[in-house]
Protein backbone atom coordinates (compact mmCIF):
# COMPACT_ATOMS: atom_id res chain seq x y z
CA UNK A 1 0.00 0.00 0.00
CA UNK A 2 3.15 2.61 0.73
CA UNK A 3 4.71 1.26 -2.37
CA UNK A 4 1.26 2.53 -4.54
CA UNK A 5 1.17 5.65 -2.71
CA UNK A 6 4.87 6.53 -3.17
CA UNK A 7 4.44 5.96 -7.45
CA UNK A 8 1.24 7.67 -7.47
CA UNK A 9 2.97 10.38 -5.90
CA UNK A 10 5.96 10.54 -7.63
CA UNK A 11 3.62 10.35 -10.82
CA UNK A 12 1.89 13.61 -9.79
CA UNK A 13 4.81 15.02 -9.03
CA UNK A 14 6.37 14.44 -12.71
CA UNK A 15 2.69 15.18 -14.15
CA UNK A 16 3.33 18.85 -12.21
CA UNK A 17 7.04 19.22 -13.25
CA UNK A 18 6.15 18.48 -16.71
CA UNK A 19 3.22 21.32 -16.49
CA UNK A 20 5.83 23.74 -14.75
CA UNK A 21 8.49 23.50 -17.40
CA UNK A 22 5.40 23.73 -20.43
CA UNK A 23 4.43 27.30 -18.49
CA UNK A 24 8.10 28.14 -18.75
CA UNK A 25 8.50 27.60 -21.80
CA UNK A 26 5.20 29.98 -22.57
CA UNK A 27 6.56 32.37 -21.14
CA UNK A 28 9.46 32.51 -22.25
CA UNK A 29 7.72 32.62 -26.26
CA UNK A 30 5.65 35.42 -24.61
CA UNK A 31 8.04 37.96 -23.30
CA UNK A 32 10.66 37.43 -26.65
CA UNK A 33 11.43 40.36 -28.23
CA UNK A 34 9.46 39.03 -31.22
CA UNK A 35 6.54 38.96 -29.28
CA UNK A 36 6.50 41.97 -27.39
CA UNK A 37 6.78 44.09 -30.55
CA UNK A 38 3.89 41.76 -31.91
CA UNK A 39 1.38 42.93 -28.87
CA UNK A 40 3.08 46.26 -28.84
CA UNK A 41 1.88 46.98 -32.93
CA UNK A 42 -1.79 46.14 -32.26
CA UNK A 43 -1.72 49.10 -29.64
CA UNK A 44 -2.67 52.75 -30.58
CA UNK A 45 0.47 55.12 -31.98
CA UNK A 46 0.70 57.38 -29.49
CA UNK A 47 4.32 58.93 -30.69
CA UNK A 48 5.90 59.20 -33.84
CA UNK A 49 9.21 61.57 -33.42
CA UNK A 50 12.33 62.32 -35.45
CA UNK A 51 15.37 64.38 -35.54
CA UNK A 52 14.25 67.74 -36.75
CA UNK A 53 16.19 68.31 -40.34
CA UNK A 54 17.02 64.30 -40.92
CA UNK A 55 17.54 62.93 -43.39
CA UNK A 56 19.85 66.33 -44.55
CA UNK A 57 21.11 66.57 -40.89
CA UNK A 58 23.34 62.84 -41.86
CA UNK A 59 22.24 61.75 -38.46
CA UNK A 60 18.77 61.34 -36.41
CA UNK A 61 16.66 59.48 -34.51
CA UNK A 62 13.24 58.06 -34.70
CA UNK A 63 11.02 57.14 -31.70
CA UNK A 64 7.67 55.09 -32.70
CA UNK A 65 5.81 55.04 -29.90
CA UNK A 66 2.47 52.78 -29.01
CA UNK A 67 0.81 52.30 -26.19
CA UNK A 68 -3.29 51.88 -24.84
CA UNK A 69 -2.53 54.83 -22.96
CA UNK A 70 -0.54 58.04 -23.77
CA UNK A 71 1.32 58.23 -20.27
CA UNK A 72 3.18 54.34 -20.65
CA UNK A 73 3.91 52.93 -23.80
CA UNK A 74 6.48 50.56 -25.66
CA UNK A 75 8.66 52.50 -27.71
CA UNK A 76 11.59 51.46 -30.66
CA UNK A 77 14.31 54.42 -31.31
CA UNK A 78 16.19 54.13 -33.98
CA UNK A 79 19.61 55.94 -34.26
CA UNK A 80 19.93 56.91 -38.06
CA UNK A 81 22.84 57.87 -40.37
CA UNK A 82 21.68 59.18 -43.75
CA UNK A 83 25.39 59.51 -45.15
CA UNK A 84 26.53 56.19 -44.74
CA UNK A 85 25.79 53.81 -42.51
CA UNK A 86 22.12 53.35 -42.25
CA UNK A 87 20.15 52.35 -39.03
CA UNK A 88 23.05 51.74 -36.40
CA UNK A 89 21.42 50.60 -33.30
CA UNK A 90 17.97 50.40 -32.04
CA UNK A 91 16.61 50.32 -28.79
CA UNK A 92 12.68 48.62 -27.99
CA UNK A 93 11.86 49.52 -24.32
CA UNK A 94 8.76 50.27 -21.91
CA UNK A 95 8.66 54.01 -21.19
CA UNK A 96 6.41 56.30 -19.47
CA UNK A 97 5.27 59.84 -21.35
CA UNK A 98 8.23 61.85 -18.37
CA UNK A 99 10.74 59.39 -19.49
CA UNK A 100 10.13 60.44 -23.18
CA UNK A 101 9.56 64.40 -22.79
CA UNK A 102 13.25 64.07 -20.42
CA UNK A 103 15.02 61.94 -23.99
CA UNK A 104 13.20 65.15 -25.96
CA UNK A 105 14.93 67.65 -23.62
CA UNK A 106 18.33 65.88 -24.16
CA UNK A 107 17.93 65.69 -27.55
CA UNK A 108 16.90 69.40 -27.72
CA UNK A 109 19.85 70.36 -25.81
CA UNK A 110 22.47 68.38 -28.14
CA UNK A 111 20.44 70.67 -30.79
CA UNK A 112 19.14 68.03 -32.32
CA UNK A 113 15.15 68.51 -31.71
CA UNK A 114 12.27 65.87 -32.08
CA UNK A 115 9.07 66.75 -33.95
CA UNK A 116 6.04 65.12 -34.64
CA UNK A 117 6.15 63.34 -38.02
CA UNK A 118 3.71 60.94 -39.92
CA UNK A 119 3.88 56.99 -39.59
CA UNK A 120 3.80 56.39 -42.83
CA UNK A 121 6.37 58.75 -43.45
CA UNK A 122 8.49 57.36 -40.51
CA UNK A 123 7.84 53.67 -41.90
CA UNK A 124 9.31 54.66 -45.47
CA UNK A 125 12.05 56.36 -44.34
CA UNK A 126 13.14 53.40 -42.67
CA UNK A 127 12.67 50.98 -45.29
CA UNK A 128 14.18 53.14 -47.72
CA UNK A 129 17.84 54.07 -45.78
CA UNK A 130 17.29 50.19 -44.57
CA UNK A 131 17.59 49.07 -48.67
CA UNK A 132 19.86 52.26 -49.68
CA UNK A 133 22.71 51.22 -47.15
CA UNK A 134 22.28 47.23 -47.00
CA UNK A 135 23.50 48.31 -51.15
CA UNK A 136 26.44 50.19 -49.94
CA UNK A 137 27.52 47.29 -47.67
CA UNK A 138 25.94 48.26 -44.63
CA UNK A 139 23.32 45.67 -42.58
CA UNK A 140 20.73 47.33 -40.39
CA UNK A 141 21.61 47.10 -36.71
CA UNK A 142 20.98 43.61 -34.93
CA UNK A 143 17.05 43.28 -34.36
CA UNK A 144 15.92 45.90 -37.11
CA UNK A 145 13.40 43.21 -38.91
CA UNK A 146 12.11 42.53 -35.95
CA UNK A 147 11.36 46.02 -34.16
CA UNK A 148 10.47 47.48 -37.32
CA UNK A 149 7.19 45.70 -37.54
CA UNK A 150 6.44 48.08 -34.47
CA UNK A 151 4.95 49.79 -37.22
CA UNK A 152 1.73 46.93 -37.93
CA UNK A 153 -0.52 47.98 -40.83
CA UNK A 154 1.34 51.61 -41.02
CA UNK A 155 1.54 51.67 -44.74
CA UNK A 156 5.20 53.18 -46.49
CA UNK A 157 3.87 53.18 -49.70
CA UNK A 158 1.29 56.07 -48.16
CA UNK A 159 4.19 58.40 -48.33
CA UNK A 160 5.39 59.51 -51.89
CA UNK A 161 8.61 61.60 -50.55
CA UNK A 162 11.18 60.55 -52.14
CA UNK A 163 14.55 60.32 -49.71
CA UNK A 164 18.55 61.32 -50.89
CA UNK A 165 20.95 59.66 -48.85
CA UNK A 166 24.52 60.47 -48.78
CA UNK A 167 26.66 63.76 -49.23
CA UNK A 168 26.00 64.66 -53.07
CA UNK A 169 24.73 61.18 -53.97
CA UNK A 170 27.56 59.29 -52.41
CA UNK A 171 28.03 57.62 -48.80
CA UNK A 172 30.05 59.86 -46.32
CA UNK A 173 31.52 57.94 -43.25
CA UNK A 174 31.56 60.13 -40.44
CA UNK A 175 33.62 58.40 -37.55
CA UNK A 176 31.80 58.36 -34.39
CA UNK A 177 33.01 59.27 -30.92
CA UNK A 178 33.46 55.93 -30.32
CA UNK A 179 34.57 54.58 -33.30
CA UNK A 180 38.10 53.23 -34.35
CA UNK A 181 40.70 55.41 -36.46
CA UNK A 182 41.01 52.54 -38.82
CA UNK A 183 38.19 51.58 -41.48
CA UNK A 184 38.73 48.29 -43.64
CA UNK A 185 39.14 48.92 -47.48
CA UNK A 186 35.67 47.11 -48.49
CA UNK A 187 38.06 45.83 -52.07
Amino acid sequence: MKANMASKRAAKAKRRKAVVTEKRKAELVATSLSEQVRIAAALPIQHCLLSQGFPKSGMGTLVLARGATPWGFKAGVFLLDSLCLGIKDIIFSSMTSEQLEDFREVMADAAAPLERVEPSYARKLLRDLAIWAREIGFAPARDFVVIERLFGDVNAEACDTDFQFGYEGKPLYVRGPFDTAQVKDAA
